[in-house]
């Protein structure tokens, strides 16, 4: 059995879903990073030398849309396309996880 189809992406301009993507690239390296969450210093340390290439690919993003006339975020679209590309769970990761109860 397959696993179910997942919803399909908002409609996005090319800038936005560059945006999206870039920004997800960036998470993921957060969380790698997140002291809270890291298991060695080399694999954060790995993580950190590549957030310092994505920084600016996501810097250009932005810039790209900001000169196409893109200046407003549609924040609820964007806020859709996170979700379907498991932003929400890759986002968490850069949090400080809760305090044990143990």
């Amino acid at each position: 059995m397959l696993p179910p189809e997942p919803p399909p992406l908002p409609a996005l301009t090319r800038a936005e879903g560059e945006f999206v993507d870039r920004y997800l690239e960036v998470v993921d390296l957060l969380g790698r990073i997140n002291p809270a969450r890291a298991t060695d210093t080399y694999g954060a340390l790995r993580a950190a030398q590549a957030l310092a290439s994505k920084a600016p690919a996501l810097r250009d993003a932005l810039t790209l849309m900001h000169e196409r006339g893109e200046t407003r975020v549609h924040a609820a679209t964007l806020t859709r396309a996170l979700r379907v590309l498991d932003g929400e769970r890759r986002s968490g990761r850069v949090t400080v996880p809760p305090v044990s109860s143990s």
